[in-house]
């Protein structure tokens, strides 16, 4: 295929994305659904760098008792007198807000193993132009919830299209849910099929399975298992570098290192519900079951994405 008839594929294919905004599947969707394209295992085996989720039910959510074990076990790594910091918590209502535990039927689905990476991200960029990831000072104070200062993000900036030294491998950062929406088309443009962002439910189902475990490695909390906020090193790690992170179907990081969007929208189609946790945090967040939503012109140092394949609807 010509560079020419790559780019033209990949703004046709993005010019329709962005006029129905983007895929927005899920517990929580707004208005249409997309015409649902089944995937089967030989077809996602065929997808290099792709994990194949079996249609069936799973456990979504969490229950009284979950969430009473996410905040003890938060509590517990970040203070010595944990009925104190147990309140703390409990008055932001962290976890509160979670769905109800519950069984939800799924069709198949084909997720990327691995978050799309610095490496990935900059192929992206030469090939279509598009702007490098990050975010000004001034942007940055705007957007709130900003958890960091600046100077902590100023290590994640690229310089031009070459990101930060010796991170290739690491999830691409301070890109937005419209960013991630973008990258997706311009594969779609590339090969047979389509990629998309991963519903809330695909993304917990991979996650957790269908037995429903807290975490992808079962419902103990292990501080050795993922990059979180008591890691002895802060920041990013390059991708699957935490095997105990690796859900059930073989998908990775899918507990710490970043944040991931899905398409699944609220407020209108003005936020994102965001799964898995950051690098930054508290073990109760990195559970499986829980969600918090972000504007989709969001950028952060802690937000990252990975897609799903599905084929062609005369596949």
């Amino acid at each position: 295929m010509s560079p020419i008839s790559l780019l033209g594929g990949y703004w046709l294919r993005l010019s329709r994305w962005l006029k129905y905004g983007g895929y927005t599947g899920g517990l929580m969707l707004l208005g249409c659904q997309p015409l649902v394209t089944q995937t089967s295992a030989a077809q996602c085996a065929a997808i290099d760098g792709y994990a194949y989720i079996p249609a069936g039910a799973y456990t979504a959510g969490s229950d009284r008792t979950e969430r009473d074990y996410a905040y003890a076990i938060s509590a517990a790594a970040i203070a010595n007198r944990l009925a104190e910091a147990e309140a703390r918590l409990r008055q932001r209502r962290w976890f509160d807000t979670e769905s109800e535990r519950q069984t939800i039927e799924l069709s198949a689905v084909c997720l990327q193993r691995q978050l799309v990476t610095n490496a990935d991200y900059q192929a992206f960029i030469q090939a279509t132009g598009q702007p490098a990831p990050g975010i000004s000072a001034a942007d940055y104070q705007a957007q709130g919830f900003l958890v960091h200062p600046y100077a902590a993000v100023e290590p994640f900036l690229w310089q031009g299209q070459q990101y930060p030294a010796g991170q290739a491998d690491h999830p691409v950062v301070l890109v937005s849910y419209r960013d991630a929406i973008a990258y997706a088309a311009w594969r779609s443009a590339q090969t047979p099929g389509r990629y998309r962002l991963p519903t809330a439910a695909e993304w917990e189902k991979a996650a957790r399975g269908t037995d429903g475990r807290y975490f992808p490695w079962g419902s103990q909390w292990q501080a050795d298992a993922t990059r979180w906020q008591g890691s002895e090193v802060s920041g990013t790690s390059p991708v699957g570098a935490y095997p105990l992170s690796r859900g059930p179907y073989g998908t990775e990081d899918m507990a710490g290192n970043v944040f991931e969007y899905t398409s699944t929208l609220v407020a209108e189609g003005q936020q994102s519900v965001m799964k898995g946790c950051a690098w930054d945090d508290l073990p109760g967040f990195c559970r499986a079951a829980y969600r918090h939503t972000r504007p989709v012109e969001s950028r952060h140092i802690l937000f990252g994405f990975r897609l799903v394949w599905e084929p062609d609807a005369s596949d």
